[in-house]
């Protein structure tokens, strides 16, 4: 399925109201303005208020990603890309930008 391209400024979170931010965006591509991310690099979550246990969100992996479009030999992550925290909880996309989108 084609989804949009995450960017550095693509908002994330985890369920518990915690952002989600990437710890290396790639700067030799931009949409909107902003670099795009790829996978596998994680994603860092600040603000989480989890219960304990499992505990607070820490940092997000993503585990699907684009089939097609890659920057520097790795792939982009979508709009519908999923992720997982260190504790199991996901990672949703709230919004990102729409006009350039990858399969």
């Amino acid at each position: 399925m084609p989804g949009f391209i995450l960017h550095q400024n693509a908002q994330v979170q985890c369920p518990h109201g915690g952002m989600a931010f990437p710890t290396a965006p790639v700067p030799r591509v931009t949409v909107s303005g902003m670099p795009v991310t790829t996978m596998p690099p994680q994603w860092v979550v600040s603000g989480c208020g989890g219960p304990s246990p499992p505990g607070p969100c820490v940092v997000g992996q993503w585990i699907t990603s684009a089939m097609r479009v890659q920057v520097q030999g790795q792939p982009v992550l979508l709009f519908d890309s999923q992720a997982i925290t260190n504790n199991g909880s996901p990672l949703f996309v709230v919004s990102t930008q729409s006009r350039v989108q990858g399969t």
